[in-house]
């Protein structure tokens, strides 16, 4: 049985397919379920031309979905869930020291990062293990272990809905910021079709950041390499986070936040075991301290849990709705705001 589950095929074409009423639930990490009134799978960036002459991608709400992970269904999704499945990897210049590639949206991201570092290119090494495709890296800015993607983008290429056409935007005009972008906060607009990277054969390497040089150590490593880097961290990761392939999960749940320095060091006159990292004018606090520090971490109520693994991470322990651990991740929020004051903001769309 397929993921539409009681939905029905209502037009194909070219590239693309149009199902309606199907099922999300093995659309989402969190493995939730919910529905969407209609489903439209994109192979083809060609194909949008023809798609948004249909006129219910023009005017219901639409919700561009990857591999669902970083999402939270809390309901059913009224609209248009738009899946861009569009597959390829092509070096469009490589002159040995410096290349660039141009990467179709539906691809995913941790087998791109280990197809780039199996060719000699080095930068995407500490992104290793981000689940999701690489059409929502650039919306989220997606970041780990002292590295976000805004650093390698060159260009993004994404259907303007406003302008019915494909459109290039300079990694300037993306805007990035923190688990930020020009395309989450027009989420309307523009639906991301591909992303075009610039990497190096030859780049200082960051392992200063959460045990990075310790785990290198363990694995006997004198001499780190873009390759061996990456292997560190996806130790440290398949430790600290659950596998959302046998307990739902979506990642991080909350961003770091981010205080003023006075703020910041107010907190830690009274709370001198905080992390705290300068993070350009601002300061930025640890999430997971936070939440840890409140007794949090581990917490169940039913099927909806906190991970005891990492306290950033909400799980689905079976059964939960959206609903339920949407209400928990308030739980979490409440808590933290009573008793240190700040406010958690939550890192994937909750829809």
């Amino acid at each position: 049985m397929n993921d539409y589950r009681v939905g029905a095929a209502i037009a194909a074409g070219d590239g693309y397919t149009i199902v309606e009423n199907a099922s999300l639930q093995g659309r989402n990490t969190f493995r939730v379920p919910a529905r969407a009134a209609m489903l439209v799978d994109v192979r083809k960036p060609e194909a949008f031309g023809e798609l948004f002459g249909y006129a219910m991608l023009r005017t219901q709400p639409l919700l561009v979905l990857g591999e669902g992970s970083n999402v939270l269904f809390t309901r059913d999704w009224p609209g248009v869930v738009l899946a861009v499945a569009a597959l390829g990897i092509r070096v469009l210049h490589d002159d040995g020291t410096r290349a660039r590639m141009r990467v179709e949206a539906g691809e995913n991201w941790n087998d791109f990062v280990r197809w780039s570092l199996g060719r000699g290119y080095a930068g995407l090494e500490n992104l290793v293990l981000i689940p999701g495709t690489v059409g929502a890296a650039p919306i989220q800015n997606i970041g780990a272990y002292g590295t976000e993607v805004r650093e390698f983008i060159a260009a993004v290429e994404a259907w303007d809905r406003d302008a019915g056409r494909l459109v290039t935007l300079t990694n300037a005009e993306c805007a990035f910021a923190y688990r930020d972008s020009l395309f989450k906060r027009a989420r309307d607009r523009y639906v991301v079709t591909a992303v075009e990277f610039e990497l190096t054969r030859a780049r200082a390497l960051r392992v200063d950041y959460a045990g990075v040089r310790e785990e290198l150590a363990a694995m006997g490593v004198t001499e780190p390499s873009a390759p061996t880097v990456a292997e560190a961290i996806a130790r440290i990761r398949t430790r600290k986070l659950p596998n959302p392939a046998i307990l739902g999960n979506a990642g991080s749940f909350f961003k770091n936040p981010l205080v003023e320095p006075d703020r910041a060091r107010s907190l830690l006159a009274t709370h001198p075991g905080l992390p705290v990292w300068p993070a350009g004018d601002r300061s930025k606090l640890s999430a997971a301290w936070l939440i840890e520090a409140c007794g949090l971490k581990g917490l169940r109520d039913g099927d909806a849990g906190i991970s005891s693994q990492h306290a950033l991470v909400l799980v689905n322990h079976g059964h939960a709705s959206g609903a339920a651990l949407w209400a928990l991740a308030e739980r979490v929020r409440a808590t933290v705001r009573e008793r240190f004051g700040v406010e958690l903001e939550p890192e994937p769309l909750v829809v």
